[in-house]
This record gives C-alpha cells, structure tokens and sequence, in this order.
C-alpha cells in the first residue's frame, strides 16, 4: 500500500468484480476505502475454494487495502447510516444500476444534498441516453456485445466464444480509476464534486474496435475492418519440440534479424512477402504458418536463448502451475505468502505498481462487517445508537 491517496475517503458500493477492482487499486494507492455489503455479502466471497464461508480466492484478490461494514440499504436506519458516512466521503463509487441507487434514494441529487464535493461514479452496462440503459450487464453479455466473440471466431476458434477472464469488468475498473482520479483532481482544484458515469458497452466497444475498425474507419468503408495480424488463426504460441514458445516476430529489424539468426538472410530478403509490414500483412497467414513449421525444429530453451541473443522478443508459454516460478517475478516478489488473520496462510499477488511514496503492507481482505462498529464510531455514532442499528438489522455484525 502507498501513500498517494492518504487521507482520502472512499465508499465502495460495489460487488462482483468490475467495481471492486477499481476501489482495490484505490486502496492499493492509499485510500481508505470502505466496502458497504449487502446482507449477505458480496457474491464473490462464496466463488472458488476456501477455508472458511465468505473468504473464496476471487473475493481475496479483489478486496484487499478495504474496510467492510454490512448496510441493509433497503431499511431506514441502514440508509441513514451510510448517507453519514457520506457526509465525509471524497468518492463513492458504485456499480448498481442507476435506477437501483434511485430506489434506494441514493441517486445523485440526494447524495450531493448531503455532501456537495462528493466524487459520484457509477460502473454499470450501459450509458443512460441510450435503450439499454435499464439492461442488466455481465462480462460475458459484453464480451459478445462489443464484437470480442466474434472476433474470437475470426481469428480461428470453431465457435464465438468468449475470453477465458473477466477481461470487461477488469478494463471497465481500469478506465474508471483514471476517471476518478481526473474528476479528484478537479475537485482539488475548483471544488467541485462531479458525477462521472463508466458504461461497460460503450467502453468495451471503445477498446475493442480501436483495434479492429480497419478499413471502417474511412466514409466509404475501403474494407470489412479487422485487423489482419491479431486475427490471424496461427497467432498463437508457436509449439517446439518440446513444449511451446511465445515469440513476436513483427517489424522489420526482427525480421531481419530472424533472419540471420538461421542464416538465411538471402531467401528472406528475395521473398516479396516479407518486404515490408504491407506485404507481411498480405500474405500473414502463410507466414505464421511457415514460422509454426520452424519453430517445431527445435526445443523451447533453443529458442528462448537464440532469440534472445539476437534481439527478437520472446518469452516461455506459462500455466497455472509455472508462472509461480517465473525467474523474473520471483525476484520482484510478486507473490508473496502473508498470514492472514482468519484465512492462514495465503499467496497474494502484489500490486504491479511501485512507487517511492511508502510503501506500508497491505490490510488483508476483510471478513463481512468485520469494520461495522469502528466505521460507525468514526462517523459520529455512539455505543448506544450503534447497538440500536444493530438490534434493528440495518448494521450486519
């Protein structure tokens, strides 16, 4: 955990994973972001294997650097209790459905009422101008929405099918710590809270075309857009004889330099294929399935060094099981065994990010509601008034 954000206030309103990942990475900077759960907890407490209800993998890897307090937000006392903690927020972040946070009466205006800086940014599906704006949205849903599955036909798969990672939730959360920080810093300098929306269809579709508009990009379209090398059936990593490689052979000095690195500097120069990037491009099915034929000739470690010894970027094919031995994040510590306070032991990953600013350790994941009492007491309640909002249901202890 880092300095940068010390003495900012977060209020995390969100489950699943898209919002999560965004106020971890807040947390990760040095917010102190406190997660509001639902009875029950977020959904993904229960995902995967665990030593005990409520703490799966997937919930400790995305809610690390946070406080949990359980809010009914559906009773009086429950609403009530988190629109003071609002009062000395700098950002709530949420990823209900706009229409949700209205029932709840916790839209916008009746959350600005209460503290006019506040930073109020919503993850959802969709932009609210538009006739989805009410639609439920999932990773998957979006994935095939924003042409990802599609494409992934394209390039070669029997069927669309859809990224093996929550790949949306994740780049939606990304573009939403960059807009939250902008519309924070905004706020420091005119004193002004915003509301700030991050609709998962338009980002993804944002993303994803920025890529593969091609020839769509022109009025008239001057070809069916994609983007020929991503899509082509044989980028993928290239199987040696003993195993498999990942290998980027692209611009024209790798090329030359594979070139000489299997002497063969003169067919590849009177080849019309590989002339420049344009007539790569042409013929980049023929090509990749040439290099599959080359690479099966020798070992995964022949080529790992002779690559590297001539410049060419490349790197070894992991799985679930090698990556932990990486040589490289091994010695940047990049997982690292903590003992959690009710989980044991545990193997976490570190934030990819470093800074000189601190660099304290991580607060671990935490237990549903385990912060009910001291969130309440630093928002002004006292022993009694706790005790009652417990008593009512509206605070989950």
């Amino acid at each position: 955990m880092f300095n940068l954000l010390k003495g900012v206030r977060v209020l995390d309103l969100t489950s699943v994973l898209m919002g999560p990942y965004a106020t971890q990475i807040l947390g990760d900077y040095g917010a102190d972001v406190i997660k509001v759960e639902a009875p029950g907890g977020d959904v993904t407490r229960q995902i995967g294997p665990g030593r005990h209800d409520g703490m799966g993998p997937v919930f400790l890897h995305a809610n690390r650097n946070k406080r949990s307090i359980g809010l009914d937000l559906k009773s009086e006392g429950g609403r009530a209790a988190f629109l003071k903690l609002v009062e000395t927020a700098d950002i709530l972040v949420y990823n209900l459905r706009p229409q949700a946070m209205e029932r709840l009466g916790l839209g916008y205006e009746a959350v600005r009422a209460v503290n006019p800086r506040i930073i109020y940014a919503g993850l959802f599906g969709f932009g609210q101008d538009g006739p989805y704006a009410a639609k439920a949205a999932y990773d998957d849903l979006i994935q095939g929405a924003s042409t990802l599955s599609a494409l992934m036909a394209s390039s070669g798969s029997d069927r669309p099918r859809y990224v093996p990672s929550a790949i949306a939730d994740r780049i939606v959360g990304l573009y939403a710590v960059g807009g939250i920080l902008a519309a924070f810093h905004r706020r420091q300098v005119t004193d002004l809270g915003t509301r700030i929306d991050f609709p998962m269809f338009e980002t993804m579709v944002s993303f994803t075309l920025g890529d593969h508009m091609g020839g769509l990009t022109f009025s008239p379209p001057l070809d069916g857009g994609g983007y020929a090398r991503q899509l082509s059936p044989y980028r993928r990593p290239y199987r040696t004889s003993d195993g498999y490689v990942c290998a980027l052979i692209y611009n024209d000095k790798q090329w030359n330099a594979f070139a000489r690195a299997l002497d063969r500097e003169k067919e590849f120069s009177d080849d019309p294929r590989r002339t420049n990037i344009v007539t790569r491009l042409k013929h980049i099915d023929a090509l990749y399935e040439e290099l599959e034929v080359e690479f099966a000739k020798r070992t995964t470690r022949e080529w790992m060094d002779l690559l590297d010894r001539h410049d060419i970027p490349v790197m070894p094919m992991h799985d679930l099981t090698t990556i932990f031995s990486d040589e490289h994040l091994k010695a940047v510590g990049f997982f690292c065994d903590v003992d959690h306070p009710s989980e044991g032991r545990v193997r976490m990953l570190r934030s990819p990010v470093s800074c000189d600013d601190g660099d304290d350790a991580d607060l671990p994941s935490p237990r549903y509601g385990e912060h009910g009492r001291e969130i309440l007491r630093e928002a002004g309640f006292d022993g009694e008034a706790i005790e009652q909002l417990i008593s009512d249901g509206a605070v989950k202890d």
